[in-house]
């Protein structure tokens, strides 16, 4: 974008340059020479003028179009990021559950064995 930036504004001041000299070596009067300059630099402001407006349209849609994508991509890496979250506390929910599970076997376990040796316990006193 710079390099054509660069071509055109050399363009252009090659094109007044080359004018100007033009007009210079027309034959005509001092006040249609001054008057044809004139109109020619107003010309070519008008052009220059032109240009820049086009280049500031097509850097402004430029940036809000890299600021779209730019909000774009971050909205889908906080969106992936807050999925990952609610896997790592699926994770972690269903091994904490797990976890309470094998607990309670555990205990039940341990409850069922102390009532059989109660239960012997408790047989070999009546027996005795």
């Amino acid at each position: 974008m710079k390099d054509q930036g660069k071509i055109i504004i050399a363009l252009l001041a090659g094109a007044a340059v080359g004018a100007a000299v033009a007009l210079l070596l027309a034959p005509s009067s001092g006040s249609e020479l001054r008057e044809d300059i004139a109109d020619y630099f107003d010309d070519l402001a008008g052009t220059v003028r032109d240009k820049a407006e086009s280049t500031a349209n097509s850097i402004r849609d430029y940036s809000n179009s890299a600021l779209d994508r730019s909000k774009s991509k971050f909205r889908s890496a906080v969106n992936d990021l807050s999925n990952y979250k609610e896997g790592i506390a699926d994770k972690v929910r269903t091994k904490a559950n797990n976890a309470v599970e094998a607990g309670r076997d555990a205990i039940e376990h341990a409850k069922s064995k102390a009532k059989g040796a109660a239960d012997d316990a408790n047989d070999a006193i009546q027996g005795a």
